[in-house]
């Protein structure tokens, strides 16, 4: 089969799985699919049948450049000002909190086993063990929003842990955004940038970015005209910061952020950014699997460290956020189970850092993603179940059988 032929069934599949398998098996059995789609890319990789070699996925870095660009808008859409302005500022602490006990943490043991381990020198470790503490810090949403819509209820846990996956992902893109700046490689001109204005750069082309789409599109109440014009902005916003060899994800995170702000739709906007998100992750997934390589190091213990570690962190750093401000009878002492998922950010940062020449040990960094993916995606659903389940009087309580929802939905905002 020709590889035209095989990204052509790819994509064409991810469409169909998205709308009209996903939703069914999610709700009827609280499974999320992501895993099984990371199985099928590494089959047909050049690692094992062939099907797709290195030349041909090295063609297909616009695609994949697109769909990280199109996760990352999608974050930065989630903070819409007049929405956070209403949260409370103690759920806000509770989220920065769990993300930098997540980052410091998991980033310090991974330093001190790489160095262990591979005999790294003090930079090239601390470079990796940033790179793993981002991913670590990146959760899904997608359980804690199934688990939401099978009961039909909302409360202070589901609130809480919506918050905490966007403060997650706006903390992972940033720190992998500045890194990616600190390690930016030399550019002949006649005064190199520094990291600081390497940092600007990487902001300013999607808050620029999103300036011009609005300036020149408007509120169009044309949804076909709106979807276009999205995938040409943010290919060119993703583009940009690829070409100038910084994060796609810091700059397309802004862009969504821009947008989201700046119209006076927002919900009209972000409704046409998740008619494709989900062929967007499958793609990404088959692809991200396909690019997969075992690493030469060694790289049993990182893995296992990261994924043991991340799994302490949310639970463990989740609880000491919540206790130290003075939350925890509200949320429950097992809340941030619901975090332990991991999807579509995570392997965009993999993804992303696969692609850059600047990370070291890329080949073990994507494998812990894509083993942290397989061990987590399949199960977030039911242990934000259980984390639902565990909350305090902010909770909903003991849930339902799956595929019973709650006669309250029709209430749900």
């Amino acid at each position: 089969m020709s590889p035209s032929l095989i990204l052509l069934v790819v994509v064409g599949a991810a469409y169909l799985a998205a709308h009209f398998v996903f939703d069914w098996v999610a709700r009827r059995f609280l499974i999320v699919s992501a895993a099984e789609y990371l199985v099928l890319g590494i089959l047909i990789g050049p690692q094992v049948s062939h099907s797709l070699d290195t030349r041909v996925l090295d063609s297909l870095t616009p695609i994949i450049t697109l769909a990280l660009g199109w996760i990352a808008v999608i974050v930065g859409t989630r903070f819409e000002l007049r929405r956070l302005l209403v949260i409370p500022s103690r759920a806000f602490r509770i989220a920065f909190t769990e993300s930098s006990i997540t980052l410091l943490v998991v980033a310090g043991l991974e330093f001190l086993l790489l160095r262990w381990t591979i005999a790294a020198t003090d930079p090239l470790a601390l470079e990796a063990a940033i790179t793993l503490g981002t991913m670590a810090v990146a959760s899904s949403s997608v359980g804690v929003t199934l688990i939401s819509s099978v009961l039909g209820t909302r409360g202070r846990v589901v609130e809480q842990l919506e918050l905490s996956s966007a403060v997650n992902g706006f903390v992972a893109i940033v720190a992998f955004g500045l890194l990616l700046c600190y390690q930016h490689p030399p550019v002949p001109m006649y005064r190199p940038l520094t990291t600081t204005e390497w940092a600007v750069v990487s902001v300013a082309l999607g808050v620029v970015g999103g300036a011009l789409f609005h300036v020149f599109l408007g509120d169009t109440p044309e949804p076909d005209r709106l979807f276009i014009s999205l995938v040409g902005a943010v290919v060119l916003v993703s583009g940009a910061a690829t070409y100038v060899r910084v994060s796609p994800l810091l700059a397309a995170m802004m862009f969504g952020i821009t947008l989201v702000n700046s119209t006076s739709e927002p919900d009209r906007l972000v409704a046409a950014l998740r008619r494709v998100e989900q062929p967007f992750y499958y793609v990404l997934l088959v692809f991200g699997g396909a690019s997969w390589q075992p690493s030469e190091r060694a790289w049993v213990a990182p893995v296992l460290m990261f994924i043991v570690a991340r799994a302490a962190c949310k639970i463990g750093g989740s609880r000491l956020a919540t206790r130290a401000n003075g939350a925890l009878g509200e949320l429950g002492p097992r809340w941030g189970l619901g975090l332990l998922g991991q999807g579509r950010l995570t392997l965009a940062i993999g993804i992303n850092s696969l692609h850059q020449e600047s990370i070291v040990f890329r080949n073990l960094i994507f494998t812990a993603a894509v083993a942290s993916i397989i061990l987590t995606e399949f199960f977030s659903a039911r242990l934000a179940r259980f984390a639902v389940a565990g909350g305090g009087p902010g909770g909903e309580g003991e849930p339902g059988e799956p595929g019973e929802p709650s006669q309250s939905r029709a209430s749900e905002a």
